[in-house]
């Protein structure tokens, strides 16, 4: 047998799980882990003192336990001792690195060290200080780490799975300073390979990965492989042709070829295509911006609450999605919270539905009978919304409400939003962790952008009050209620439109199996298998 038979049989036997990021990889430290891409990759690479399991709830990790002092401040955690750091041609160790305590702790001085400038040290701004200023992370031996926050916050341990807070080797980092982005060692189930930026990532098997299954070393795959094709439909057609086994979300591009009018798969890729989906903690939403000192604030009619109601009303949800979004989703007829987070908020009696009536009562009320008087109202939107946003803007016309769509670029739309720039705008929140606080905090006084996620400068009294009191409230069910009571004010006052929550959709090779869905929309590997019997049919 020729040599090159020899290596063509080797690689026949390996398993490589393909997969492209049309948005690019910006870096691979977890620090910077602000974007689906970046986090997606880290995940694969890193891991952190605990994980989430496919139904979100906190699952161990580098951590084997943990305990929590009486009054909810003080986290100690105890480490695995079978955490090794990555062995990596860039960066050879002369014995295997296992994690300690003080490893922990470096991670987490870093994220917040403002040398760094993580987008992530806002995680750590709830825990307290030691004497000499740093923050109170403590190694009490090489196994032993506590965390001592200032007050009881009920959702920090769902915090500490982010991928900021991975732990990275100290060495590593010293030595390669800001290049560590592109020289990454951590402990996760797969080691990077090689990274030509923009072209391909490769990451191959970690050999001394601790975490086991049914007595078999994770991860089942042999490499994961990443390429940066930007075009959707060209990404679309490599996935059909079986040069990638998994496509996530849908694009206009390609979706009606993949899925029928009911919103299920294409009977024409059954055997060779499977979709997998999930609710999503992603509220799509359009943004008022409610401060009285904002630029054009006096004039602006969006600044009566009436007018803001009478838009919520003005359009069907339902058939928005039916029509737009081939059923993908949940009308966003309640609140800002998506479902899955807050179960009793699907009976609650509050939100927003298509009702004509009220539409025309409350434009009459706010001095705008028919729309007589109401001037043309801006709505800044990116490319890709431009579909619903006409939709929208063409439902509420007939109530004399003239939406004026305006396409900006994303990042554009970002940076005006971020600095109080634009009054009326399309936004989304994806949950950083899952907690409904997460996605109040959005409105809370004290997050007044661009110091927090506040972006519509919404102040309420009442609502600040509510929120605080949820700090400190351990009971699951009693600070639950406390939602609901924030999630009703936020629906009277209408800071927001609510359109609808999102779903993950996943779509999948024929011959990969145990590929996980999550709520979070983040991407696990380890566990996931590729047939090597099976060929994946071609178009």
């Amino acid at each position: 047998m020729s040599v090159s038979c020899r290596h063509a049989e080797t690689e026949e036997k390996r398993t490589v799980f393909r997969y492209n990021e049309s948005a690019g990889i910006t870096s691979l430290d977890p620090a910077f882990a602000k974007d689906q891409a970046n986090i997606w990759a880290c995940n694969q690479l890193f891991n952190g003192l605990v994980q989430l399991d496919s139904q979100l709830r906190v699952q161990p990790c580098i951590a084997r336990n943990w305990s929590v002092s009486e009054d909810k401040k003080t986290y100690t955690f105890l480490l695995r001792k079978d955490v090794r750091f990555h062995e990596t041609e860039f960066f050879p160790l002369d014995t295997p690195r296992v994690v300690k305590a003080a490893d922990v702790v470096y991670s987490f001085q870093r994220i917040t060290d403002p040398q760094t400038a993580s987008p992530g040290a806002w995680i750590f701004q709830l825990v307290d200080t030691l004497p000499d200023g740093r923050k109170a992370f403590e190694a009490i031996d090489d196994t032993t780490l506590r965390i001592r926050l200032k007050e009881s916050f009920p959702p920090f341990l769902g915090m500490l799975s982010m991928q900021y807070c991975a732990v990275v080797l100290p060495e590593a980092v010293e030595h390669f300073g800001k290049d560590f982005r592109k020289h990454p060692v951590g402990t996760g189930p797969f080691r990077m390979k090689m990274w030509k930026e923009g072209v391909k990532l490769v990451c191959t098997k970690n050999p001394l990965y601790f975490e086991v299954e049914n007595g078999e070393r994770l991860p089942y795959l042999d490499a994961v492989a990443v390429t940066f094709i930007v075009d959707k439909q060209s990404v679309f057609m490599e996935f059909v042709k079986g040069n990638l086994d998994f496509m996530s979300g849908l694009d206009a591009s390609y979706k009606d070829e993949l899925l029928d009018k009911e919103g299920k798969l294409n009977p024409k890729y059954a055997g060779r295509i499977r979709m997998l989906g999930t609710p999503y903690l992603n509220t799509e939403y359009l943004g008022f911006l409610m401060d009285p000192k904002a630029k054009g604030a006096a004039n602006n009619p969006l600044m009566k609450k009436a007018v803001r109601q009478a838009i919520n009303y003005g359009f069907d949800r339902e058939k928005m999605l039916r029509h737009l979004r081939s059923g993908i989703g949940i009308p966003g007829c309640k609140g800002m919270i998506p479902p899955i987070l807050l179960p009793e908020g699907e009976k609650a009696d509050y939100g927003y539905t298509y009702q004509p009536k009220r539409v025309r009562a409350l434009l009459a009320g706010a001095g705008y009978p028919d729309g007589k008087g109401l001037p043309v109202i801006p709505l800044y939107v990116s490319e890709s919304y431009m579909d619903i946003m006409e939709y929208i803007a063409h439902e509420v016309e007939q109530f004399g409400i003239r939406l004026q769509v305006l396409k900006i670029q994303p990042a554009m739309l970002r940076q005006f939003i971020s600095q109080s720039e634009i009054p009326f705008f399309r936004a989304s929140w994806i949950a950083d962790y899952p907690d409904a606080e997460n996605y109040l905090s959005l409105f809370y006084a004290p997050n007044f952008c661009p110091n927090g996620p506040n972006y519509t400068h919404y102040r309420n009294p009442a609502f600040d009050r509510l929120y605080e009191q949820s700090q400190h409230t351990l009971n699951d069910s009693l600070r639950q209620a406390l939602y609901l009571q924030m999630d009703r004010l936020l629906m009277e006052d209408a800071p927001v439109v609510v359109l609808y929550y999102d779903q993950v959709l996943r779509f999948i090779g024929s011959d990969v199996r145990q590929m996980e869905t999550n709520a979070m929309n983040l991407l696990t590997l380890k566990r996931v298998k590729k047939d090597k019997t099976a060929k994946r049919k071609r178009a």
